[in-house]
């Protein structure tokens, strides 16, 4: 057995309590992943996948179940593909979509000089010459067509020759991207038609129509300026799909959409707090049920297509309770079969009964774990605002809480800053995790996330320094008035837009914390303007470029980047940074730690060179929770 090397405290909280223990770094990653494959093709089964994480070897074991949709005992599947259809084989069974990489344009040293096959740098012209973690090269991910023959496929065919645009999207589009129609005619996929600067400004992608028969393509959505994404047909052959309307608001109100003879209907654009994460067909072609955040949670709703006729679409709630409803799987039956997690459980699937709404859990990947850990308790509250507005409020208390102790708290802020603030359990952000090392958790639902309104959700955008932080202060405030919160001892943390909010924080707490720990954030608006890989973000959030002098809106933007407050920061702050996040690049936090540093502030880097935005290997998780943990029992508790 290896030996571990935790702190004193962290150690104590390992014992079991009462034949318990509660949640550390390294139970967490020892739980089990579970995610759908689909359902059999009788749809009396669901397919499943479980990757349970090695951290010793950096890397996940994988392995697929199929069980019966009426619940049972899982059995092990070796080949997936002969249990569930494979949607990318035409309905004829005569061909087969997929994707790969095309190199179409000359970017490395190497491939523009025969003579220099060692070079290892890159001549750009334009912008777009990274994304998310990686650099441009040349390639481009195209959609291909390949005949079946002795069930085998040959002969393919690029459905994109030539074209400088990717499908699926990078840098998280998948097989989803592209489908075939009912009739196998035609394949549908979806792009963002730009290239170069034009690309990163932009967040117009559309649904493109191939057709076999005469090998031309046409644009679907040619009128729709904002996202269009997700398509998907009924067995009836009606198409539905998402759809943002403003271009390069990549949170705009996400609706449903269906087409009926040319004629566009949006199913969800009447209801303005629900903006859709995902859906599916009813298998008679008259409902679509999708996931909505809906009052700090995430839910599954059922609407009516009401076909041809102009009528008003009736939208019904499936599903109510503390709880995420994260995807759909599919229907079988009366049930649908979806993804669920809540703080204290990590995704299993579920059986939801359309009608009623009960649920049934399906999968018990983590039962054993589970059973032997003790819970925290989460409580939705409402916060006045300074604005006199309500805000809904997580808060979540240690296990076995004692109203009549004194507990450290933190204040947790979301990034985003558009994302919704639900039930989720993350395997980093773990509100259960952080509970369980004796914090009370604040997370609130503040100016900037859906399932509130678009009004609330569109406010953070171009005033990043103004409600949104106030909002932040009302929760700490409201939460701390309780006795049993220790006022001496509160730290506030968060990643991404939540560690931009930590900076700004730090400038105007008014000695209310005694630590801050941002993990990639914003820092300094004019080096993340001329960074960051996708502009379209920027010059929504800020309005514009900051050498824009005739912008008042960007001119008041630029004047709330946290670099400028740097003067008033008086307070431990720990930072961490991924060297491949283009997203919020690497000079963000290195700027913040060398601005603490340089002002005497009691200060901590975490530099991870090879993660992106997120941390996604076992080892550098670990690193990062125990640095984490231990970096709050040094300034907070």
């Amino acid at each position: 057995m290896k030996k571990t090397i935790l702190s004193a405290s962290l150690f104590l909280l390992t014992l079991p309590i009462f034949g318990q223990s509660v949640l550390t770094p390294e139970k967490l990653w020892q739980l089990g992943r579970v995610s759908a494959v689909g359902l059999s093709k009788d749809k009396k089964s669901v397919v499943y996948s479980v990757s349970t994480p090695d951290v010793s070897e950096n890397k996940s074991n994988r392995k697929t179940y199929m069980i019966a949709v009426g619940g049972g005992q899982p059995v092990e599947v070796t080949d997936p593909a002969t249990v569930v259809p494979d949607e990318k084989i035409s309905p004829d069974g005569r061909f087969k979509l997929h994707h790969k990489a095309v190199k179409l344009s000359k970017i490395t040293g190497k491939d523009r000089y025969a003579d220099l096959p060692k070079s290892d740098g890159y001549v750009y012209t334009s912008l777009d010459y990274r994304h998310w973690d990686t650099w441009r090269d040349g390639s481009y991910d195209h959609v291909f067509l390949s005949k079946i023959v002795d069930g085998k496929t040959a002969e393919d065919l690029d459905l994109m020759a030539g074209e400088q645009f990717d499908c699926p999207q990078k840098p998280f589009g998948g097989g989803e991207d592209y489908i075939w129609s009912p009739d196998g005619k035609k394949v549908l996929y979806v792009s963002k038609k730009k290239t170069g600067t034009d690309y990163t400004v932009s967040t117009n992608t559309d649904l493109y129509e191939y057709d076999l028969e005469s090998g031309t393509t046409r644009n679907l959505t040619p009128d729709n300026a904002g996202y269009d994404v997700a398509p998907a047909y009924s067995k009836q052959g009606t198409l539905a799909w998402l759809q943002m309307k403003r271009d390069g608001y990549e949170a705009d109100k996400q609706d449903l959409v269906v087409l009926h003879n040319g004629a566009r209907l949006n199913l969800t654009g009447h209801r303005d707090e629900l903006h859709v994460e995902s859906f599916v067909w009813a298998d008679n072609g008259q409902f679509l049920y999708f996931t909505a955040p809906i009052d700090g949670t995430l839910q599954l709703f059922e609407v009516k297509d009401p076909g041809r006729t102009r009528m008003m679409p009736v939208i019904r709630q499936i599903t109510r309770g503390d709880f995420d409803v994260n995807g759909i799987v599919g229907q079988s039956g009366n049930l649908l079969v979806v993804s669920r997690a809540d703080m204290n459980h990590a995704p299993e699937l579920f059986t939801a009964d359309i009608a009623s709404g009960k649920m049934t859990q399906l999968t018990h990947a983590n039962q054993s774990a589970v059973a032997n850990l003790r819970p925290v308790k989460t409580e939705r509250i409402w916060v006045p605002t300074t604005d006199q507005k309500k805000m809904l409020t997580w808060v979540i208390y240690p296990p076995d809480f004692d109203p009549a102790k004194k507990y450290p708290t933190l204040l947790y802020c979301q990034g985003g800053p558009q994302s919704a603030l639900t039930q989720f359990y993350s395997f980093r952000w773990n509100f259960q995790l952080m509970a369980s090392q004796g914090y009370i958790i604040v997370a609130p639902n503040r100016r900037g996330m859906p399932g509130h309104g678009t009004e609330w959700n569109e406010q953070v955008s171009k005033d990043w320094g103004g409600q949104v932080i106030k909002d932040y202060l009302s929760a700490i405030d409201h939460v701390s008035a309780q006795p049993y919160v220790d006022k001496n001892r509160l730290g506030c943390v968060g990643a991404s837009f939540g560690g931009f909010s930590v900076f700004a924080l730090a400038a105007v707490h008014e000695k209310r914390f005694k630590s801050f720990i941002s993990h990639d954030g914003v820092f300094d608006f004019r080096s993340m303007y001329g960074t960051t890989d996708e502009m379209f973000f920027e010059n929504w959030e800020k309005g514009g470029p900051y050498w824009d002098k005739q912008n008042a809106v960007a001119q008041r933007s630029f004047s709330q980047s946290p670099s400028n407050f740097v003067d008033k920061w008086d307070t431990p702050i720990y930072i961490i940074q991924g060297g491949k996040d283009y997203r919020v690049p690497i000079e963000q936090g290195l700027q913040a730690f060398q601005a603490a540093q340089l002002r005497g502030i009691k200060s901590k880097l975490l530099y991870l060179p090879d993660e992106n935005h997120w941390v996604l290997t076992g080892q550098n998780a670990l690193l990062w929770h125990r640095e984490f943990f231990g970096w709050l029992e040094e300034t907070v508790k």
